[in-house]
């Protein structure tokens, strides 16, 4: 299913001319190294950052150190600055980010093992994130955010 879906947003981006940007924690660029994974990327794949730790996103992204202090690394407003921060700081005309709790630890109670916000910057100036939350272990939680990031940047393309 995901090379289908892989060769499905490819096709999408080069049908419309456009080139994404990810910008990733959780998932530990693996939604970058789906999007590599065909011959001829270069032409829909702009760059990528594995931005792990709240420096490296402040830094790396321009997220501001309040949204840490404030809503937390797993949250909306965390994911949206990481979009907004790949368009921003590459060329890419469409983003996707990814930040969550792929466990075993780092749960808090209101925001269990399996939670992972996505967002997609879509052009325009327009911005969306949701919420996931899904069950498994470490593995099968990166892997289904891979698959819902790469499935919402199709429905929203």
């Amino acid at each position: 299913m995901q090379d289908r879906l892989i060769k499905e947003v490819f096709g999408m981006l080069r049908q419309r001319q456009l080139m994404l940007a990810t910008a990733e924690s959780c998932t530990g660029g693996l939604v970058a190294a789906c999007m590599t994974s065909l011959a001829g990327s270069s032409a829909v794949f702009e760059r990528g950052w594995v931005t792990y730790t709240n420096q490296a996103k402040e830094t790396e992204l321009g997220v501001d150190r309040a949204i840490f202090d404030g809503s937390g690394a797993v949250s909306e407003a965390c994911v949206l600055a990481m979009a907004r921060g790949a368009i921003q700081y590459s060329n890419a005309d469409v983003s996707l980010a990814v930040s969550g709790i792929a466990g075993p630890g780092g749960a808090v109670p209101d925001k269990p093992v399996g939670t992972v916000w996505l967002a997609w910057g879509l052009g325009q100036g327009r911005f969306e994130a949701q919420v996931f939350h899904f069950e498994g272990d470490r593995q099968q939680v990166r892997e289904q955010a891979v698959e819902q990031a790469l499935t919402g940047l199709l429905r929203r393309l």
